[in-house]
């Protein structure tokens, strides 16, 4: 009859056996750019089934350093992501939740082999990497939501419209009103 009892399933998103880093960001005040980076995926539904948008955020500034879209979750297009966001600077520590793209060998040994500390989430602990979660609650109301997407190629050039508006001319109330751009370049010392 297919009914089935209603529980929490098993998370299948993230691995077994990997190396679990400690959440380092407990009470630490972030004061700069560069200083803290953070990542994620969320999905995006499509008539066609679902996409998957992971980006890379500077916590100081809300600047998105890197994103990138996929039709799987494997972790090539995350490890790409992080490349591009470390061809633009280096953070001194990347939170990500533990995900298997993000406890895989390949993602931490890249941030490890340039002196970044790599820090994970608690297990069900959302909050430890609230700023994406709360750019995910912006592109999707914001964009996603609105234009109702229904091929692949108009979403991609839309979150790359968007993304650009969200670093260069969104005001965030967060940042007295300046743009997470403007407190990126300004903190960094460029322009």
């Amino acid at each position: 009859m297919g009914l089935e009892a209603i529980y929490p399933k098993p998370n299948r998103s993230t691995g077994s056996g990997h190396k679990v880093y400690p959440y380092l960001l407990q009470g630490v005040t972030v004061s700069r750019p560069d200083q803290v980076w953070s990542a994620d995926i969320t999905y995006v539904g499509m008539p066609s089934g679902f996409l998957y948008l992971a980006a890379v955020i500077d916590w100081y500034s809300r600047y998105v350093i890197s994103w990138r879209l996929s039709n799987t979750l494997d972790g090539e297009f995350c490890l790409d992501m992080l490349n591009e966001a470390l061809s633009h600077g280096q953070p001194e520590v990347f939170n990500t939740d533990q995900g298997v793209q993000f406890t895989a060998n390949a993602w931490t040994s890249r941030l490890e082999s340039v002196g970044t500390r790599v820090s994970m989430d608690g297990r069900g602990r959302c909050l430890d990497n609230v700023f994406v979660e709360r750019l995910w609650r912006s592109v999707k109301y914001e964009d996603i939501y609105l234009r109702g997407y229904e091929q692949v190629p108009e979403l991609r050039q839309g979150l790359r419209t968007y993304f650009r508006f969200y670093n260069e001319a969104r005001h965030h109330q967060s940042l007295n009103d300046r743009t997470p751009a403007e407190v990126y370049r300004a903190g960094r010392g460029t322009r």
